[in-house]
């Protein structure tokens, strides 16, 4: 079954507000790119339902927000997992 553009434009923000979803995530899940879903629901759907754009933008605003903290986490996550060599760090100092 096809789906039109503005149906699927309803459909990724109805998904985002209902599980506080980041861009991404709604993109992983729909298996779609990252720039489709961030056009249908800031482009298309103020047109479509100016009210679940509002709920929408609500909650990618506070993604926004908090993308740093995020990205810190996941970086220490990252070298918590694999750490760097001090001798790899000696030379890079230098």
């Amino acid at each position: 079954m096809k789906v039109t553009l503005d149906e699927r434009a309803v459909l990724l923000g109805e998904y985002i507000v209902e599980n506080n979803a980041t861009v991404r995530s709604t993109a992983r899940e729909f298996s779609i790119s990252k720039s489709t879903v961030h056009k249908d629901v800031s482009e298309r759907l103020k047109y479509l339902s100016p009210s679940l754009y509002a709920e929408v933008k609500t909650v990618l605003d506070i993604n926004k927000a908090q993308r740093h903290i995020r990205g810190g986490l996941a970086t220490k996550q990252k070298y918590l997992e694999n750490p760097v060599h001090p001798s790899k760090l000696a030379n890079k100092k230098k």
